[in-house]
């Protein structure tokens, strides 16, 4: 908020605002935290300053849904929105952290996500965005050389994404532009953002029978304020 966050949010003008790793709980939640015209929702990890998800919406949603079935960690990682044509889901994907410790759990977390993907999508199609934690191609890496054993850039972490995708979704960025290399994250170590030593983690996943609907998909790397820049999604349902 202290970065230029409300500029953004009153410029960007969008229908539904995904923020992940919100490290807050509701009752740190200030006044300048609301906007007019927008409902929010909050799902705050059990432990303070870690994890958590938010999501702006003009329109009320139909229900709304925290966390996926199966798992009980309470780190305030999804929240599931539905709306008359579709389902939305935010989603902070747990990071696997530095010498993969926390890879195995990552893993069942993974399958618990597309099961829950999987069983909204045969009953309406689905938006899934968030911070994937994953670059799921080398084009996603400015170094997939020297980071195939690293947190986001596992062979096991790609190959999550690789069988999501299989189940019947679309990565619509990728898909608009196969060969453009844009990056979403850079560490704030070694001047990377300078550099352009980035990954895509950040991503807008959708129905495959939607993906038709999409008009764009797009990546704000001039946006400032975060390690992450924000990712948008034009799509006419």
């Amino acid at each position: 908020m202290k970065k230029g966050f409300a500029d953004f949010f009153n410029e960007a003008d969008a229908d539904i605002f995904a923020i992940q790793e919100t490290k807050m709980q509701p009752d740190q939640l200030e006044d300048s935290m609301r906007f007019a015209g927008y409902h929010m929702y909050m799902n705050s990890a059990e432990r303070k300053g870690y994890s958590g998800t938010m999501v702006y919406t003009r329109q009320e949603p139909m229900s709304v849904r925290y966390e996926i079935e199966g798992d009980d960690t309470k780190e305030g990682r999804v929240i599931t929105l539905e709306y008359p044509d579709f389902y939305f889901v935010c989603a902070y994907v747990p990071n696997s952290k530095e010498g993969l410790a926390r890879l195995p759990y990552r893993m069942e977390w993974e399958e618990l996500l597309k099961a829950h993907l999987k069983k909204l999508d045969a009953v309406k199609p689905v938006i899934y965005t968030g911070d994937l934690n994953v670059a799921h191609e080398e084009i996603d890496i400015r170094n997939p050389e020297t980071n195939h054993k690293n947190a986001g850039f596992s062979d096991e972490e790609r190959e999550k994404m690789t069988l999501l995708l299989a189940a019947g979704f679309r990565d619509t960025f990728r898909t608009l532009y196969p060969e453009e290399v844009k990056y979403s994250w850079w560490s704030y170590r070694f001047k990377a953002r300078e550099r352009n030593t980035g990954w895509r983690i950040d991503y807008f996943l959708v129905s495959e029978r939607i993906m038709d609907k999409v008009r764009d998909a797009a990546i704000h790397t001039e946006v400032l304020g975060s390690d992450h820049c924000p990712v948008s999604l034009d799509i006419s349902l």
